[in-house]
């Protein structure tokens, strides 16, 4: 053999010994989170690439494919998907597993992800109390351009949240080209309609772009681009995939159909139509771009809606049978028990290094992006919801509460945490973008009531609310109500400090209603009433769940009668002066629909008038909801007593349904209720939520303080109801019935006061 062959066959041979070494010091060295650290599929087999659809709800098959994928171990190199489908490939390409994943579907509250704003539970204690003002969740941006509409019908904390739950905290902050999995989640530039696929974006963030559903969520912006769901331009990233190099695509589709002519007599009809042409237009030429050794499954969802996430475990198992149906072209790619056991490990085995639980002493809270919000008074109240102080130790869990603190002000569309970890302290930043909508927010609503005889009523209301009016976090708030009741009020709430939990509350109040006078049951007369109170009151925050105040201010009242209207009979004025205090408890998730929470009101009045004669009263309203099963409702309590005049009135819907409306009144009232409702339909989105079936048991009395209690004074009522809970308040359609009285229909929509 020549010299130089002699040389070129040793030269070949020290290689291929040589070969293992060079391998694994390669490996030794690659940084975590690179492309180096990710190993290449084995030459020996094509590399896989899976490419998820959106369509929500029926993108929850895509956890069915991913199911018989595992069953019929054929691997999966890159994921690339829109909207659900980057849900779903996001959460499986950090290293979720199958079975969580439908733990998660299964948990979620979809009905809350879709509401029209976050849960009630997570506001501040004065978002909560603007419920009680209006019950319409109709919010509209005031300022000098005039009204303008918030960018989403559905809110965005609540999805935010899931998104949270379901990806791990060491992944959620990594770039989606930095998984163990290689990702890429489809999204759309909503100013320029191009396609941007996000690789360096941090998972979390892109999850949420991905999810952005024009006029359902609200856009995300994006290194300075606003960004929302990519199925605009491509639902089937197809092309993305072969782009990162896989040689085979298995595509799932799932895209809602075009819905037929008499579908089309809406304009949420006509609106969803349009939607799914551009994307149906798309997907047609990702399905073009198909090879015949690719492989297509397209689950058969033809009676599952795009907001039908109570089919949810339908939508998994159609999921899995489809790609089961195409289980011959999908063997062809399967693995041996073996290497798929080691291909799954690479996807699963990665856990980051910190320990992401672990409380570290807190070294430095910063607030970035605020204009008008003051980071001070952001910081203070942060350290009085969520325990964030310099020095003591917090949890990513304790992080994650301040979020939604600082979010349930509702002053912010984004909280976003940053956690940044030494040897020995934790540094939080909590990036803010403000919703410019909400710092001047007005609330429209209206408010119905009849007995279908002779009490009707009808008001058109507006509340108007603008926050940050200084450093300290004042804010203002009016209401102006017009109608069969009409009212003034206005009350400036400014905190004593930056963020302080005690605050001044200067407050002025003008009420005008008509009411009838009963005796013996029987209408005897009616008048106007005109009242009006200035008052000054000083409270402290009790967290985010309530408040105490005290308050002195001054009051007139003005009845003038109206029938019968005697000649000689002029107003009948009374003026007086008095204090007031006040305990407020509210943790419910609905003020409408509560199925959890209570609520407490107690207060305590003396008032003195121009002549000199005292009165005190004594109120307690208090509610508990549960929910049993399907079944959700509450328990009320009410007790009222006045030492001198009306502590209350009874009669009309749940207040002894089926008596006349405000018929019987005195110096003592007490009055409880049962209320159960089951959930048997929903609202289109955007319009309300649930629509639900129930029934009431009430029982109370109204009697003088002289007179002893009596069991014969104790009244039993009832009603059965039709509800709907809208986004101008709760509607209701109720038949009520006294024991012994009468009974009366109902139709009821607005604010409800007891």
């Amino acid at each position: 053999m020549p010299l130089t062959a002699q040389l070129r066959s040793a030269l070949s041979l020290l290689i291929l010994c040589l070969s293992p070494l060079l391998s694994a010091a390669q490996t030794a060295g690659a940084k975590p989170g690179t492309a180096q650290a990710e190993p290449e599929p084995a030459a020996a087999r094509p590399r896989i690439g899976l490419v998820l659809s959106g369509g929500g709800a029926r993108g929850l098959a895509h956890i069915g494919v991913l199911r018989a994928l595992e069953r019929l171990r054929v691997p999966v190199d890159v994921v690339v998907g829109t909207s659900m489908g980057a849900l779903v490939g996001g959460a499986y390409a950090a290293g979720r597993t199958v079975p969580e994943l439908e733990a998660f579907v299964q948990k979620a509250n979809w009905e809350s992800i879709l509401a029209d704003r976050q849960d009630r539970r997570s506001l501040s204690f004065s978002r909560r109390e603007e419920d009680n003002l209006v019950s319409s969740r109709l919010d509209l941006n005031l300022n000098r351009g005039g009204l303008s509409l918030p960018p989403a019908a559905a809110g965005n904390s609540a999805l935010e949240q899931a998104l949270e739950q379901l990806v791990t905290p060491a992944s959620a902050e990594l770039a989606t080209a930095a998984l163990p999995l290689p990702f890429r989640a489809l999204a759309t530039d909503l100013v320029s309609g191009e396609l941007r696929t996000l690789e360096q974006e941090p998972l979390f963030l892109a999850l949420r772009a991905s999810m952005a559903v024009p006029g359902v969520f609200a856009p995300v912006r994006v290194k300075g681009r606003l960004l929302v769901d990519g199925g605009l331009v491509r639902n089937l990233g197809v092309d993305v995939a072969r782009q990162l190099g896989a040689d085979i695509i298995i595509a799932v589709n799932v895209g809602s159909p075009l819905l037929e002519e008499r579908n089309l007599r809406s304009a949420l009809g006509v609106a969803n139509q349009m939607l799914q042409i551009l994307t149906e237009q798309n997907v047609g030429r990702s399905l073009r771009e198909l090879r015949p050794e690719d492989v297509l499954i397209d689950p058969q969802l033809d009676d599952l809606g795009f907001m039908d996430f109570h089919q949810r475990v339908d939508a998994v198992g159609v999921g899995e049978r489809a790609a089961l149906a195409v289980a011959s072209r999908l063997e062809a790619l399967a693995l041996s028990e073996s290497d798929y056991q080691q291909h799954q490990l690479k996807r699963l085995g990665y856990g980051g290094t910190e320990n992401v639980a672990q409380a570290l002493p807190l070294g430095e809270l910063r607030i970035e992006g605020t204009r008008r919000s003051k980071p001070e008074a952001l910081r203070t109240e942060l350290e009085r919801l969520a325990d964030l102080r310099v020095g003591k130790p917090v949890t990513p869990g304790q992080i994650e509460r301040a979020a939604l603190a600082l979010q349930g002000r509702g002053d912010f569309e984004r909280v976003d945490a940053r956690i940044s970890d030494d040897a020995e302290r934790r540094h939080v930043t909590l990036q803010v973008q403000e919703a410019d909508w909400a710092l001047s927010r007005l609330r429209l609503g209206a408010e119905v009531y009849s007995n279908f005889d002779d009490a009707s009523r009808f008001s058109l209301v507006a509340m108007h609310t603008l926050s940050w009016l200084n450093a300290w976090g004042g804010e203002l708030r009016t209401v102006l109500r017009l109608g069969s009741q009409r009212e003034f009020s206005t009350e400036l709430n400014q905190p004593l400090g930056p963020g302080s939990a005690w605050y001044l509350a200067p407050h002025f109040s003008s009420l005008g209603d008509g009411s009838d006078l009963y005796a013996d049951g029987l209408r005897a007369a009616r008048i106007s009433l005109l009242q009006r109170s200035a008052t000054l009151s000083l409270g402290r925050r009790l967290g985010s769940w309530g408040d105490v105040r005290l308050g002195y201010g001054n009051f007139s009242v003005r009845a003038r009668p109206v029938l019968p209207q005697p000649p000689e009979t002029g107003d009948i004025r009374m003026r007086g002066r008095g204090v007031e205090a006040q305990l407020r408890v509210d943790t419910l998730d609905s003020i409408s629909f509560p199925s959890h929470g209570r609520y407490l009101t107690l207060g305590l009045r003396h008032l003195r008038n121009q002549d000199d004669l005292d009165d005190t009263s004594l109120g307690m309203v208090g509610l508990s909801a549960y929910r049993w099963h399907d079944w959700a409702g509450h328990v009320y309590l009410e007790f009222q007593r006045s030492l001198r005049g009306q502590a209350g009135t009874l009669g009309g819907f749940l207040r002894l349904s089926g008596t006349p409306d405000d018929s019987l009144d005195g110096e003592r009232l007490l009055m409880t209720r049962l209320v159960m409702a089951r959930r048997v339909g929903a609202l289109p989105l955007g319009l309300g939520q649930a629509v639900r079936l129930g029934f009431s048991l009430e029982a109370g009395m109204a009697t003088q303080r002289a007179q002893a209690l009596r069991g014969s004074d104790l009244r039993l009522a009832g009603s059965g109801f039709l509800a709907v809970d809208t986004r101008f308040g709760p509607v209701y359609l109720a038949l009520g019935h006294t024991r012994g009285g009468g009974t009366a229909f109902y139709l009821y929509l607005g604010k409800f006061d007891g």
